[in-house]
């Protein structure tokens, strides 16, 4: 019988369905064991092979957890918001909605093709009202929401207006935006308005004005990931940085608490290194500088000076003796105060450059750019003037926005300083002060390029870590400044000027922020004609009709009955990718629960996810907002884990192998373009092309089909250097736009999903990248086959061989060992060994074959229920038990030694594994072999290295 894949996976996907093989619920007589893939965005181009890798992963570690005895939640659903769809609304007219559901439904289509053991029933799609109103939900859960620094967690916010009413700012620890000062009395008189004023700078979800990515021609705020180069990723737009009233959620108060759960998590190295630099906690100092800005000429007489003052951070106070010039961010509000006249033009010219760049382009670009204002710092430690200066260099979310410079001890103010020929002074004794070395963390500390005055601090001849203690003392003894902890994390921006998001459930009182009624959630998208922005520059939500909110009935109305009464115009923006994805691992637990995101026995039983696979560009994103989001509702106990993720995975990325045509360059374009074969291409003036991969076989391309690709290679001529057209090829990101994506349903249609399975993790390590190349898949197509072929025999109760028994122990060990370190290619190369043994031995042990079908399922589960249900066993593989492997079957009755002379390999002996260290001396020095070796020597000594040598030494 044949092993005829296409028949095989198409019944085994349809019974999965109809007897709900993967359907779970809670079962407390078995341990969980939570598996999550991060879910996808339904883009019109569906699948292409690299997408499926990590979901191939994690599917067969589900699988085999479940074999172990697990209870297995393996949940999948989509991420079904974005600005894709909502493009591609604008162009065509088509609602997102629809465009969504048809792209959802191709991917359903795919992913079960491949044979994923997903709980369908618990698909969660981030566009469905029944899903965002929990996202919602927990909106306003943060807007009512602030946090005590002291208890560390979130508190209503209506315990900060009881501190208010009592205390007013007195004694009051909670994070906040500005820091406010008033009594309780100052709280009482304020009118409503003035209180929801003094509220948002403590709220978690607050308004706040912010600069931001904004791109014009989309009309909306990009996050940083969504551009490249200074342009939208999407459309080519130009985007600027501008300062805009935006939500944010506070995700910055729990900045120490997501340092410190990154030593709870299974995570890579790496990863944690990676989170723990976006976060960015620095201890340091916040230090007083005074300011002079000269005032305009007057009659003449010389430029009198203004005084002024501004703060900046360090975190080595102890290098202010080495500061030679002061920089402002250029979002900095100081910017606008210090600014010269003489030198306005220069600065707001130079504004206009930098508001173009996102702050990723500033911290990744390392050229030199800068502008001085024409004001001076004074420096407190030695009175010195530092001329104060304007670079991109400088973050406003950072510190305060200024910092002092230290050419001498960091490489960007190094270069600031040689650019611009500022001084540098050093401080460390010894100290390489060079383009390549800025080390300033040891040595001993000198003050000598400073001239010293009674009274002047100094902190000649201590050390790195002395001066340091020294410096904070000072400041804070003398007032000039004090101690703090800073860090780099920036609250999260929570507005897009989009249609196709999640609603905001908020209308506006007097330009101040209301909730609607949890119990009127959700507040669905409404109707509306176009999907652009509106003509007078609103988001397109501004078109809507019925968007309004009538507080005395508590439901949705036109906006012309907007009287600022009783009825109020709602929120325009709507929420941005990661609100969605931000809690989606929770209501996967309990997706029919109308009464909550997660009833409590859900939660408490499933507790948080143990396996999380997914690639490791979220990790400053979804991997950071997903935690703050998890510690908030942990905060107040809707969540039982303070940590999301157990455990995580990233998957490597499947790279294209592209092929490329050479075509001869030629100015004259009526002509039909030529093409030259790789071989031949250094004869001539050529310009290599991408070319569709599905033309090309073995890099031999087809020559008529490659014509009938695109209308201007109709007529193309081929210069050959054999009877074939040879391409050139390259390994690159899998993109449509290089013509090198593969589509996962030609290769199941070709071999197989069981294949398509094995093979791309047959490619290497997880999470490695490595290249697609079609060329290789056969070899699993082949061993699939050879494994068919096993059992198409009489199965035998009979006693099985000591070498099969061996065979199929050794894989046990190694299959089991492997699954647990994700090192699924070693597995296969065992299947394979494992496989082509039993062929020799001629092994019919139905035991043991029934053993191996277990083994396989993760990986190839079609095949193996196919086989399970021949050899006559009943229900599902899945269902079976994990091989135990039986280490008395893996020992050795013989060794194999090789016997060496003085260091240098001669020979090899075989022994009883039971033999004796004197009896393999004895056998090796009498074996005749080593007579020539010996003779007329002496031995010394002899050697025995168990299982490995005999090293005989003579001379």
């Amino acid at each position: 019988m044949e092993y005829n894949f296409t028949e095989i996976e198409k019944k085994w996907q349809e019974r999965w369905v109809e007897q709900k093989t993967y359907k779970v619920a809670e079962n407390k007589d078995k341990t969980k064991y939570y598996v999550l893939n991060m879910f996808p965005y339904p883009s019109g181009a569906g699948l292409h092979v690299g997408h499926p890798l990590g979901y191939i992963a994690s599917d067969i570690y589900a699988r085999y957890k479940r074999l172990k005895g697990f209870n297995v939640l393996n949940p999948m659903g989509y991420d079904a918001y974005g600005l894709p769809a909502e493009q591609y609304a604008i162009q065509t007219g088509q609602h997102p909605a629809i465009t969504t559901e048809k792209n959802i439904a191709r991917y359903r289509e795919q992913l079960n093709k491949i044979g994923f053991c997903f709980d369908w029933d618990r698909e969660v799609r981030t566009c469905d009202p029944k899903y965002y109103r929990w996202t919602q939900w927990a909106f306003q859960k943060m807007f009512n929401s602030c946090y005590d620094n002291c208890k560390q967690k979130a508190v209503p916010i209506a315990e900060l207006i009881r501190h208010f009413e009592e205390e007013g700012t007195l004694n009051l620890n909670v994070a906040q935006g500005e820091e406010k000062m008033f009594s309780a009395r100052d709280w009482l008189s304020m009118n409503e308005k003035e209180q929801q004023q003094i509220l948002m700078n403590y709220r978690i979800a607050y308004l706040g004005e912010t600069m931001v990515n904004w791109c014009p021609g989309l009309g909306t705020v990009l996050a940083n990931d969504e551009v490249v180069n200074g342009v939208s990723e999407r459309g080519g737009f130009p985007v600027v940085q501008k300062k805009m009233k935006q939500w944010c959620l506070r995700v910055s108060a729990y900045a120490q608490r997501l340092l410190d759960g990154l030593d709870k998590v299974q995570w890579s190295d790496s990863m944690k290194e990676t989170q723990r630099n976006w976060i960015g906690r620095s201890e340091g100092t916040e230090v007083e500088f005074k300011s002079l800005t000269p005032l305009p000429i007057k009659n003449g007489t010389e430029s009198e000076m203004e005084e002024g003052h501004f703060t900046i951070f360090t975190t080595r106070a102890d290098t202010m003796f080495g500061v030679t010039f002061m920089v402002l961010a250029p979002e900095s509000e100081l910017v606008g105060k210090l600014t010269a006249i003489d030198r306005k033009k220069e600065v707001e010219e130079y504004l206009a450059y930098v508001k173009k760049r996102t702050e990723l382009d500033r911290m990744s670009d390392r050229k030199v750019t800068g502008v001085f204002t024409g004001s001076y710092g004074i420096n407190p430690f030695t009175g010195e003037k530092l001329p104060i200066w304007i670079s991109e260099y400088v973050l406003s979310g950072y510190g305060t926005g200024a910092i002092m410079a230290v050419p001498a001890h960091d490489s960007r103010d190094y270069a600031f300083a040689k650019h611009f020929n500022l001084p540098i002074i050093p401080l460390i004794e010894g100290a390489d002060v060079s383009e390549e070395s800025f080390d300033a963390k040891e040595g001993t500390v000198i003050n000598s390029p400073v001239k010293e005055t009674e009274g002047c601090f100094s902190l000649n001849g201590l050390s790195v870590k002395e001066a340091i203690a020294a410096t904070k003392k000072y400041v804070t003894d003398k007032g000039i400044g004090r101690v703090k902890v800073n860090y780099r994390l920036r609250d999260a921006i929570f507005s897009r000027q989009r249609y196709w998001g999640e609603p905001f459930p908020v209308y506006y009182k007097e330009g101040m922020p209301y909730m609607i009624p949890e119990e009127c959630l959700p507040l669905e998208l409404p109707e509306i004609d176009q999907f652009k922005p509106t003509e007078t520059g609103e988001p397109p939500l501004g078109r809507a009709k019925v968007w309004a909110w009538d507080e005395t009935n508590k439901q949705l109305t036109d906006k012309n009955c907007i009287d600022n009464k009783s009825v109020f115009p709602l929120e325009l923006n709507t929420m941005p990718g990661f609100a969605g994805s931000s809690a989606y691992y929770l209501r996967y637990m309990d997706p029919h629960n109308e009464e909550a995101l997660v009833g409590k026995n859900a939660d408490e039983y499933w507790q948080n996810v143990d396996l999380y696979v997914g690639g490791t560009e979220h990790a400053t994103g979804h991997l950071i907002y997903s935690r703050f989001w998890n510690k908030f509702l942990y905060d107040y106990g809707y969540s039982c884990k303070e940590e999301p993720f157990e455990k995580l995975v990233n998957q490597g990325m499947i790279q294209g192998r592209s092929n490329f045509v050479y075509r001869i360059n030629n100015d004259d374009h009526s002509k039909a373009p030529v093409f030259v074969s790789r071989g031949l291409k250094n004869q001539y003036e050529t310009t290599p092309i991408h070319v569709d991969v599905n033309l090309v076989h073995g890099d031999v391309l087809d020559i008529e089909a490659f014509k009938a690709w695109r209308p201007e290679y109709k007529h193309a001529e081929f210069i050959l250097k054999t009877d074939k057209y040879v391409c050139g090829w390259a390994v690159e990101k899998m993109s449509k736009s290089m013509f090198n994506v593969v589509n996962p349903d030609v290769i199941i249609e070709q071999y197989g999903a069981d294949t398509l399975r094995l093979y791309e993790m047959f490619l290497g390590p997880v999470e490695a990248s490595k290249p697609w190349d079609t060329n290789g898949i056969d070899g699993c197509h082949r061993f699939l086959k050879k494994f068919w072929k096993l059992y198409q025999q009489e199965l035998s109760n009979d006693e099985a061989s000591k070498e099969s028994l061996k065979s199929v122990h050794k894989l046990i060990k190694k299959v089991s060992g492997d699954i647990e370190l994700f090192s699924y290619n070693t597995a296969i190369s065992a299947f394979m060994i494992c496989v082509n043994e039993l062929g020799q031995q001629k092994c019919d042990n139905r035991a043991l074959l029934r053993s191996l079908l277990i083994l396989i399922a993760p990986f190839a589960p079609h095949i193996a229920e196919e086989l399970w249900e021949k050899i006559g066993e009943k229900g599902s593989v899945c269902d079976a038990k994990w091989p135990v492997c039986n280490e008395a079957y893996l020992a050795e009755s013989e060794v194999q030694l090789t016997v060496s002379f003085n260091g240098k390999a001669r020979f090899q002996m075989t022994f009883p594994a039971d033999t004796d260290k004197e009896a393999i001396e004895k056998a090796a020095v009498n074996d005749e072999r080593s007579q020539k070796y010996i003779a007329g020597k002496t031995i010394v000594k002899v050697i025995v290295v168990p299982k490995k040598i005999v090293n005989i030494v003579c001379k």
